[in-house]
């Protein structure tokens, strides 16, 4: 991103009050407060979703065979690293650096919701519930506005929309003088990087799945959205960042948005891979038993395809 240096607006930070205080604009310090009380909103914010997903652990285990061990780890660990973004000490430094704002952006908004997909809470959902309302939930996952919310296209326009609405407009600052919109912010960014990520790799029961070959060039149109507006941003930083901090969060959003990219990529292909071997299964004339692949078209002429 080196090529857009010439290009930064030097123009004058304009000053910005802090959320729920009255500091100035952001600065290109990295002070985060470290202490035990500083971490208590964190843990406050984490604990009771923390719990109510445990509980649903404990639920299933009654009935059904017992939940992975893994998912449980994933759901937790990316209910803390969402939390981390709104509560304890890098959200309350993140209102006045910018880079540690991105780093929240992309903990709120992409490694976080991805590992709670992966987590499958729908699916613990409707192993937990009683009959009923595990029936009413499913209602609703198979309900036209499911559908729709679920979309990949629909899911990338709100994700990858809002982000450009937040940065390349005056939302962002606005949000810094209101709790109100902050918190609302926060909420979008969150439940659009759930919606998208569950729209590219449904691990919960998805009525509504979409082809792979779809899903796939949203994707790819997904991220070249996310880095352009990192380039926009190394270029153009929003009104009361200092520009160098500018530059720094925007190479955060620009690499680190990479990263979880190719994770997601990774784990898109395996799935691709993994529906097309079962495919392939279902219509080749040999079926898997014992290790070996017995002709069914030939049974005396093992191991031989037609």
């Amino acid at each position: 991103m080196n090529h857009l240096e010439e290009t930064v607006n030097l123009q004058t930070v304009h000053s910005m009050h802090n959320h729920g205080a009255g500091s100035s604009g952001f600065d290109a310090g990295f002070g985060i407060p470290g202490g035990l009380t500083d971490m208590l909103p964190l843990l406050l914010a984490a604990v009771l979703p923390i719990a109510a997903y445990l509980t649903a652990v404990v639920l299933t285990n009654r009935r059904y065979k017992r939940w992975p061990i893994r998912r449980s780890l994933l759901g937790c660990t990316g209910i803390l690293l969402s939390a981390a973004a709104v509560a304890g000490p890098l959200a309350e430094a993140s209102h006045h650096n910018f880079t540690l704002h991105m780093l929240g952006h992309l903990l709120l908004g992409m490694l976080g919701p991805l590992l709670i997909v992966l987590s499958a809470p729908a699916a613990l959902l409707l192993r937990s519930l009683p009959r009923r309302q595990a029936r009413m939930l499913s209602l609703l996952l198979r309900s036209r506005a499911a559908a729709f919310l679920t979309h990949p296209i629909t899911a990338s326009v709100l994700n990858m929309g809002g982000l450009w609405l937040l940065y390349a407009t005056g939302l962002f600052a606005a949000m810094h003088t209101s709790p109100i919109l902050y918190a609302l912010v926060h909420l979008h960014v969150f439940a659009a990087g759930y919606l998208f990520t569950a729209a590219l790799i449904p691990v919960d029961p998805a009525p509504h799945r979409t082809s792979f070959p779809l899903r796939a060039a949203v994707m790819i149109a997904a991220f070249a959205s996310h880095g352009i507006l990192g380039k926009f941003l190394y270029a153009y930083p929003p009104a009361g960042v200092v520009p160098e901090d500018a530059k720094r969060g925007a190479q955060l959003m620009y690499y680190g948005g990479d990263a979880v990219d190719l994770l997601l990529i990774l784990l898109f292909c395996s799935a691709w891979y993994r529906q097309s071997a079962r495919t392939y299964l279902r219509s080749s004339p040999t079926v898997l038993q014992d290790g070996y692949r017995r002709s069914v078209r030939n049974p005396g002429k093992e191991g031989i395809h037609d």
